[in-house]
């Protein structure tokens, strides 16, 4: 192993719709680890919609970036340098160590990951942030009853397609809302949605009414503006709207804002949001839930992995803000074996 570290930087502050220039990729030098310290070389970054807002230099819960700092984000790696006895080398480790190729972390800033190298990737959708998100979101949030209509919009995606099969799970009807007749098929013939609506599609807002006579119960929010704005006329009485994401308006100069925020005074909505970073001590519960699930094959995920290294990522955190990529959107850093 050579001693740099690759990593990719915010060039500055993106005006809009980001592109591959707000981003800076440069070789730093490889970090050593102090007492109580372990050198992590990372396998998998994830990419996720919240990383788009905080390169905006605004007050949010937060800090923003600062031009020059590593982008953040979720990740998975292997112990290979430690002076920490509970992280010895070899160990697999969840951790928050940013779009970069290695990076230290402590017994506390690191979750042990029981996972082999090949499934490793789990542990940052699925068995991780993503899956917790979903799980808190819709089964402590919105508490779903059987037989209650619940929707969940970018249905295909890494939350999305959780929070519907959950509502499956505790016999909810639940229809999905994604981009595009093949995620459409994926979230109804694999995922076990009762039904999947293109909301490109110019019939969208008839077929949502023909699809919710009986209202709908729970809306989980990840896109917003106009989706949210032909979903929320259809709320039920009591309904609940659980605001997980906001894509729709991540790249945008003026938000979008909620046309139809009368719907929620009229029926009496009950809006929730949240951000799963808030909720660390349910993380164990949901994960430990979600595997069960996992293994009986009632959950089931797809990932779209960006496989040329870290020099991949802006182009492929682009793919997903547009809806391009197709599941969990992972970029595989390195090998799975630290020999390798």
């Amino acid at each position: 192993m050579g001693e740099g570290s690759l990593r990719v930087a915010m060039r500055d502050h993106p005006q809009g719709m980001v592109t591959e220039g707000d981003f800076l990729i440069e070789k730093t030098a490889r970090p050593t680890p102090g007492p109580g310290q372990a050198l992590v070389r990372v396998r998998h970054l994830s990419l996720d919609p919240y990383m788009r807002p905080m390169m905006n230099p605004v007050r949010s819960y937060v800090e923003p970036l600062k031009p020059g700092q590593t982008m953040p984000g979720a990740t998975v790696g292997e112990v290979v340098e430690s002076n920490e006895d509970a992280l010895p080398v070899g160990t697999h480790v969840a951790c928050m160590l940013g779009w970069q190729e290695y990076g230290l972390v402590t017994k506390e800033s690191a979750r042990t990951v029981d996972l082999g190298a090949a499934d490793l990737s789990l542990a940052l959708h699925v068995l991780g942030m993503t899956g917790a998100t979903a799980h808190y979101g819709l089964l402590h949030l919105g508490e779903p009853k059987p037989g209650e209509t619940v929707v969940v919009t970018a249905a295909s995606g890494a939350v999305g397609s959780v929070v519907g099969q959950l509502a499956k799970i505790k016999g909810c009807r639940v229809i999905g809302v994604a981009g595009g007749p093949e995620k459409c098929r994926y979230v109804k013939e694999e995922l076990g949605f009762d039904e999947c609506l293109d909301h490109r599609a110019d019939d969208f807002e008839q077929r949502f009414a023909e699809l919710t006579t009986d209202w709908v119960d729970i809306l989980f929010e990840n896109v917003g503006g106009r989706i949210l704005d032909a979903i929320l006329p259809r709320m039920n009485d009591h309904g609940r709207v659980v605001l997980c994401g906001n894509i729709s308006d991540y790249n945008r100069d003026e938000p979008y804002g909620i046309k139809g925020i009368s719907h929620l005074l009229l029926h009496r909505v009950n809006v929730y949001s949240f951000v799963i970073a808030d909720h660390r001590d349910y993380w164990p519960r949901a994960i430990g839930e979600l595997a069960g699930w996992v293994k009986e094959g009632r959950i089931r995920f797809r990932e779209d992995v960006a496989k040329g290294g870290l020099e991949d990522a802006p182009a492929a955190f682009i793919s997903m803000l547009t809806g391009r990529n197709f599941g969990k959107q992972l970029v595989k850093v390195a090998p799975d074996s630290a020999g390798d």
